[in-house]
């Protein structure tokens, strides 16, 4: 695992430069570095969008007292996505911007998933209903109960 990741380290930006390099070469410097300022704006308003809609859908499953796993997924794709589209490169602004509209981010979770379960077998899943919806008012004033109280 620690080898894939240096290797993903290594690889990754010499391809970036590599196709960053070829791209300036057939369309200019100007383009190249206005193409990547230009990513790099768009991605930030995207993901800041994106990131406020996955808020949103993530208080209101808890409001509706659902675990909120796919909110949490959404999310955390979303801050990936913003760290790549930080990147400079052609290859990490594409996955970045695949990462933040959502049938993007539906596909990569299938992938992941499957490829996550895949080494499982097979999967049993209990559920509980521990997660439960509380009252906005735990008191329930309607309901008086009569008595006497004595101080010791």
């Amino acid at each position: 695992m620690l080898l894939r990741l240096l290797l993903l380290f290594i690889t990754v930006p010499l391809v970036e430069l590599y196709l960053l390099l070829q791209l300036a070469d057939v369309t200019g410097a100007g383009p190249t570095f206005l193409l990547v300022i230009v990513t790099g704006i768009i991605g930030s308003w995207l993901a800041k969008r994106e990131g406020l809609i996955a808020w949103q859908k993530f208080q209101l499953a808890l409001a509706e007292g659902r675990m909120p796993s796919r909110e949490i997924q959404d999310g955390l794709m979303i801050v990936f996505s913003a760290a790549l589209l930080l990147t400079p490169g052609l290859l990490t602004d594409i996955v970045g911007f695949a990462m933040l509209v959502p049938v993007g981010r539906n596909l990569i979770r299938k992938f992941v998933l499957s490829r996550m379960f895949r080494g499982f077998g097979s999967v049993q899943v209990h559920t509980t209903t521990s997660f439960e919806r509380t009252p906005l008012h735990p008191f329930d004033d309607s309901k008086t109960i009569e008595g006497r109280a004595t101080r010791r």
